[in-house]
C-alpha cells in the first residue's frame, strides 16, 4: 500500500514537472514571437550601424513648431514646442550634418533634432530642450551613428535598439526554454531510471 502511494505520487510530481517544463517552453515560444514582430523589424530597419565622433557646429533653438501628426496618432497628440536644430561634423566624412536624438525623431520630426513627450508644462518642455542643447555645446565631442551606405546623411545620438539591446531582450526567453527543456529532460531521465530499475 506504501509503495503504491509513492508511486502515486511521485507520478503526480513527474506530471507536475513536465506541465512546468512544457508551459515554460510555451510561453518562451511566445516571447521570441513578441520580439520578431516589435523589435527586429525596427532593429533591421535602421540603416544607421556604424558608430564614429560627432563635433557640435551648432545648436539652435528656433521658434515654436508643431508636432506633425505620426501615423496612428490622433489630433491631441499634436503640441507645440521650441525646434532644437543641432548640426554637428561628421568624424567619418568631415560632412556638416544633422544630428537627431533617435531613429523615431527623424520620422515624427525631420525639422527638429530633438521631440520632446508630451507635457502640459511649457515651462518644462522649453527648460528641457535648454538644457540638451547646453549639454551638447560643453561636451562638444561625443559618440553618434551614421549611415555607411550614404542612404541618409544625417545621424543620430542613440539607437532606439542597439545590438546589446537586441541581445538582452532575446536573453530572458532563451533562459526560460534553456530551463523548460532541462525540467522536460530531467523528467524523462527519473522516468527512464524508474522503469529500468522496476525492470531489473
Amino acid at each position: 500500500m506504501l509503495g503504491k502511494k509513492l508511486v502515486t505520487a511521485q507520478k503526480r510530481g513527474e506530471t507536475r514537472a513536465l506541465c512546468l517544463g512544457l508551459g515554460m517552453v510555451t510561453c518562451s515560444m511566445m516571447m521570441y514571437f513578441f520580439i520578431g514582430i516589435t523589435i527586429v523589424p525596427f532593429y533591421t530597419k535602421s540603416v544607421w550601424t556604424t558608430e564614429t565622433m560627432c563635433k557640435v557646429l551648432k545648436a539652435n533653438i528656433k521658434d515654436k513648431v508643431l508636432c506633425p501628426n505620426s501615423k496612428g496618432s490622433e489630433d491631441e497628440d499634436i503640441f507645440p514646442y521650441p525646434c532644437l536644430q543641432v548640426w554637428v561634423n561628421l568624424t567619418a566624412s568631415g560632412q556638416e550634418v544633422m544630428l537627431y536624438q533617435t531613429e523615431d525623431t527623424l520620422e515624427r520630426n525631420a525639422k527638429c533634432s530633438y521631440v520632446p513627450g508630451k507635457s502640459d508644462n511649457p515651462k518644462e518642455v522649453k527648460a528641457q530642450i535648454e538644457k540638451i542643447a547646453s549639454n551638447l555645446k560643453k561636451y562638444q565631442t561625443f559618440p553618434c551613428y551614421y549611415d555607411p551606405r550614404g542612404t541618409q546623411t544625417n545621424v543620430i545620438l542613440s539607437r532606439l535598439y542597439p545590438p546589446k539591446g537586441l541581445l538582452f531582450a532575446f536573453l530572458w526567453p532563451t533562459l526560460m526554454f534553456t530551463g523548460g527543456c532541462l525540467i522536460i529532460a530531467l523528467v524523462k531521465i527519473s522516468q527512464y531510471v524508474s522503469v529500468l530499475s522496476a525492470w531489473q
